[in-house]
């Protein structure tokens, strides 16, 4: 289901005072929940020595979650200069980060070196040449092409921009190698939001596979497998949950094989967003408006650019309506913003019991690509950030964003190019 039961009795009981005391819109996250996820995971990967889950900080770049994420062993997925800065400021240097970009520029090159470096991760054979200085630990992520399939969310990897092709891969360690690269991993991503184990450990089984080969190409080892993230959660209640033990249990008596047959066995990691904080957010709206044409829309305080994946991928996200029970005589309604984009919908054609203005929705599933992929479109702002803390306490952990904020960049000292001879 969308949103455990345990969350919403944290949650709901408390919500109108929250929401008269911070006000709203807002995301909230919850605690409990987001470190019984974490303690899921690890158990469901006992059987598999060296695994780790390297948190993807672009799903929610918030330092207390990611303090969290610290705090039970993880490390850290990046791919921007920000986020660098967002996980050496949670305490993680070196190996703790797994810097994963791709056009990548030589500020972002020099960045990833800094503060102790990190697992470098390159996305083509062309950057080899453009490090400026080889680490001694590095990583490519493979692209299979026609081998496998993706999915709607990064696309197939024939068509995705990301990866080396996998008649590069030998080429690109080669050329890593003579750099002065000594140790190597093996990086794959090919779908998002999959809820089938079994597409996950074909690719945990796809990785040993090219890794053996390519260690007899090379003569080298392996010290790492990563399989990407892309675990998916059940954003409709009908939805089928990820059989994370599953997995584990599976990639554990992989790795089991490979070690018999190879004589070794790689370490074996993750770096999941979505999985681990997705479920345990949510958007807490007021409704302010009624408006009845061709259809009947429901207008709330917060718009597109608080949440836009319903808007750019058409996603579902379940809906609560507080103290109302849904029923089979609910009428379908547009719950929308008012972004000046006809896209700015949180719902279309929702059935949802009878709404009133004042009421507060609770848009689920927001703990992961919600708040992080806010804009400023039309001037909108976007909201605050709390934390239920497992102790019952909610806490603010972002605040919202001011005109002040917004109009910062106009504030600057001014440069003119006249053009040569003047």
């Amino acid at each position: 289901m969308p949103m455990s039961h345990a969350f919403k009795e944290r949650l709901f009981p408390v919500l109108p005072q929250l929401a008269e005391y911070f006000g709203t819109p807002f995301h909230i996250y919850d605690e409990a929940g987001i470190r019984e996820t974490g303690a899921a995971l690890k158990r469901a990967f006992a059987g598999v020595p060296r695994f780790r889950e390297y948190y993807a900080v672009k799903a929610l770049p918030n330092p207390r979650i990611l303090a969290l994420m610290r705090e039970m062993g993880f490390g850290f997925d990046c791919s921007s200069v920000a986020e660098l800065e967002l996980a050496r400021a949670a305490g993680a240097r070196g190996e703790d980060i797994m810097f994963t970009s791709n056009n990548t520029s030589a500020e972002e090159f020099a960045a990833a070196a800094h503060d102790g470096g990190c697992i470098l991760n390159l996305d083509d054979i062309n950057l080899v040449a453009k490090v400026p200085q080889m680490p001694e630990l590095v990583c490519f992520r493979y692209n299979p092409g026609p081998a496998r399939s993706g999915n709607s969310i990064i696309g197939n990897p024939v068509e995705a921009k990301y990866g080396v092709a996998h008649d590069q891969l030998l080429d690109a360690f080669r050329a890593a190698q003579a750099r002065g690269a000594r140790r190597f991993g093996l990086h794959t991503m090919l779908a998002s939001n999959e809820r089938d184990h079994r597409y996950v450990v074909q690719t945990v089984r796809m990785l040993l596979d090219v890794i053996a080969w390519a260690g007899k190409e090379l003569g080298i080892r392996f010290e790492f497998i990563n399989m990407g993230g892309g675990l998916g959660i059940p954003y409709r209640p009908e939805d089928e949950t990820f059989d994370v033990m599953a997995l584990g249990n599976e990639s554990a008596a992989l790795l089991a094989t490979f070690r018999q047959r190879e004589g070794y066995a790689p370490a074996v990691f993750m770096e999941s967003g979505r999985y681990i904080t997705g479920p345990h957010g949510v958007l807490v709206t007021r409704a302010i408006n009624h408006k009845d044409t061709y259809r009947h829309f429901v207008g709330v305080d917060a718009c597109m650019s608080a949440l836009m994946r319903p808007g750019m991928y058409g996603a579902y996200h379940h809906i609560d309506v507080l103290g109302k029970t849904s029923s089979a005589a609910d009428a379908p309604v547009d719950v929308v913003g008012s972004l000046c984009e006809n896209n700015d919908k949180f719902a279309i054609e929702r059935p949802l019991p009878p709404v009133d203005d004042g009421d507060l929705l609770i848009i689920q599933d927001t703990g992961a690509h919600g708040h992080a992929m806010g804009f400023n479109y039309n001037g909108r702002l976007r909201p605050q950030e709390l934390l239920l803390g497992a102790n019952g306490q909610v806490e603010r952990i972002r605040r919202a964003e001011t005109l002040q904020d917004h109009f910062a960049t106009l504030q600057f000292e001014s440069r003119v190019w006249r053009g040569a001879g003047h």
